[in-house]
């Protein structure tokens, strides 16, 4: 299912000779059918996709989009319904050998953000923690990424990622089944390390914070997006029960407090590359993530809330880089 030769020959590269001793068996178990329920049919899906006669990185674009030459409408039709079977699709867009894949999150508005404020990405060595579906990743190679790894925990996303990956032929970019904890320590070979919407599901966000850092090269940049509290003063709001609808929130800084933890975790060279409020421009249902989204998660009578009462989604951008 994953290519681990070519994963592990490019963790070679980079100086992570004990990441296949440490991964291989993880990753076999991760990947075998009886990790999930639908994982048969996820897998007979991304083998049923066309594979790419050649490596074709997409144009650097709002839309990462795979070339539909030769592909005839016939065939079109063919992989949007395959590709509807891995429903739903979080992060995107995408056009895919004709299909128009208009994903839940309009992530190519939270990458213009970002983008403008980071290191030149050329032949940068990136990790990229929670990848979700693999769509930052496209965007890194686009810009000129030698090597991505990503990690995520969530096996859909992980198939949509290979379908993409099979169709499009991109290499040295890999989506893996896993947690950030989860990968050998000492594993400090990334020039860029992405965080992005990861945070606030950890318990001890300084934790996190420490096994970003220590993920990077001596000045390695760490780009983190998290939701913030909107204020100025040091303060964390720690959410009872769900907030916006979403399990596991548990904990909402002021951009003062996240730059504090950021300092507790050694990390130097805090700036704040932007802070914005979520939108249902950015964030909604769509036919390819055909469920409740950012609109049921807000109060009715007040878009400034949430359902539970609480200042609505607002996430901010740091960047830092290690000692």
């Amino acid at each position: 299912m994953l290519n681990t030769e070519a994963l592990f020959s490019d963790c070679d590269t980079l100086g992570l000779f004990d990441w296949k001793g440490a991964l291989s068996s993880l990753l076999e178990e991760r990947t075998s059918d009886q990790a999930h329920g639908d994982l048969a049919k996820w897998k007979e899906i991304v083998r049923q996709l066309p594979t790419a006669p050649r490596e074709a990185i997409p144009a650097d674009a709002d839309v990462v989009a795979i070339s539909s030459d030769g592909v005839s409408t016939e065939e079109t039709a063919r992989i949007q319904s395959l590709l509807k079977g891995l429903l739903p699709w979080r992060k995107g867009p995408f056009n895919i050998l004709g299909v128009d894949l208009d994903a839940e999150w309009r992530s190519n508005l939270k990458w213009n953000r970002i983008r403008r404020s980071i290191e030149p990405l050329d032949g940068r060595n990136i990790l990229d923690v929670g990848c979700g579906n693999g769509y930052y990743a496209f965007r890194m190679k686009s810009a000129g990424a030698a090597r991505i790894i990503g990690v995520d925990p969530t096996i859909l996303f992980i198939c949509q990622f290979l379908a993409l990956i099979k169709m499009s032929g991109v290499k040295s970019v890999y989506a893996l089944p896993l947690r950030l904890h989860e990968l050998p320590t000492g594993s400090q070979a990334f020039d860029t390390t992405f965080s992005m919407g990861v945070l606030y599901h950890q318990r001890d966000p300084i934790e996190h914070l420490t096994q970003l850092r220590n993920t990077l090269r001596p000045g390695g940049e760490i780009v983190l997006e998290t939701l913030v509290l909107p204020g100025d003063k040091p303060t964390v709001l720690r959410p009872e029960g769900r907030y916006a609808r979403m399990r596991n929130v548990w904990h909402l800084p002021t951009v003062p407090t996240l730059e504090s933890w950021l300092d507790q975790a050694g990390l130097k060279n805090t700036r704040v590359a932007d802070v914005s409020q979520t939108t249902v421009a950015e964030q909604r249902t769509t036919p390819w993530m055909p469920f409740e989204s950012l609109a049921e998660s807000l109060d009715s009578d007040d878009a400034s809330l949430t359902i539970e009462g609480l200042p609505c989604p607002t996430r901010a951008v740091l960047i830092c880089n290690a000692p």
